[in-house]
């Protein structure tokens, strides 16, 4: 291993767990960032161009205070958190970084760049959502050891999930800061896309409160087509509770139809892989 030891940022520790099997495979390092390449399951996919010309002057001026996160490849180094620190330094025209080089297999690349960012809020919930997926998806995890490991709540985990479930344009918006997580939450699981992407774009044109839009949401169910005979049939408590309890546990929207003692129920997927993910949910 090249580069020089380095003996800044032992209090990350504290943020990121270790999981080198062995001591000598952790070491801080001083490390060319010509060979560091970024992390391929980096959940960041926004970089705020100001924020990120402020660090390139700070940097210019102080320096790296807290290093990168780093493990080694066969042709050097690849990134697991730290994508902004890496960036702005070579913007500053750095050539070396210092780094804590980790053993890290499996998961644990992923995790440690999700728990970097979630923790410093650096994630979009969009972004956020994307890669709870990709953990549950492709590395099998349950929602509650993604809980455990970003230090959330396993509802947290399930509602930041089904922002997934909405239009392509309502999650542009979130992405893109134009409206908050709370605001498109009351649109997840509306049966009329259409409506719900206009619901969307008057909220963010018109300034609306998260009240508003649950109000709006609640005047919209109101008006659709009443039970047979013209009289609205009311949904029992329990029904109601066990579509929250289960959309909770499942991380998918779910309808529960009612009426004379039997229905059906509906789970709402997004992908083939998230069909997957719920059977392997369901088959347990």
């Amino acid at each position: 291993m090249t580069g020089r030891r380095s003996g800044l940022g032992r209090g990350l520790e504290a943020l990121i767990p270790t999981e080198a099997t062995h001591d000598s495979e952790v070491g801080f390092f001083d490390l060319p960032i010509s060979q560091i390449r970024p992390n391929p399951d980096q959940p960041r996919h926004h970089f705020d161009e100001t924020t990120l010309a402020e660090l390139t002057a700070s940097l210019k001026e102080v320096g790296v205070l807290q290093p990168i996160v780093v493990t080694a490849v066969e042709d050097g180094y690849q990134l697991i958190a730290g994508e902004r620190r890496l960036r702005a330094a070579r913007e500053a025209g750095m050539t070396e970084i210092p780094a804590i080089v980790r053993e890290a297999v499996g998961t644990s690349t992923l995790v440690e760049a999700l728990v970097e960012n979630v923790q410093r809020q650096d994630l979009t919930p969009i972004e956020e959502a994307v890669a709870y997926r990709h953990l549950l998806e492709n590395y099998g995890m349950k929602q509650e050891e993604i809980a455990t490991r970003v230090g959330k709540s396993r509802p947290a985990v399930s509602n930041t999930l089904r922002l997934l479930q909405l239009p392509d344009e309502i999650q542009s918006m979130v992405d893109e800061g134009v409206l908050s997580a709370g605001h498109v939450r009351p649109l997840v699981g509306m049966d009329d896309a259409a409506y719900a992407i206009h619901l969307a774009q008057t909220a963010a044109d018109d300034g609306w409160s998260v009240r508003q839009v649950e109000e709006a949401v609640k005047t919209r169910k109101s008006l659709e087509t009443p039970a047979p005979g013209g009289v609205r049939s009311l949904r029992p408590v329990e029904i109601i509770e066990l579509e929250k309890r289960l959309t909770d546990q499942l991380g998918a929207t779910v309808k529960i139809s009612y009426r004379n003692q039997k229905g059906k129920v509906e789970i709402r997927f997004t992908s083939i892989e998230d069909l997957e993910r719920l059977y392997r949910e369901l088959a347990d």
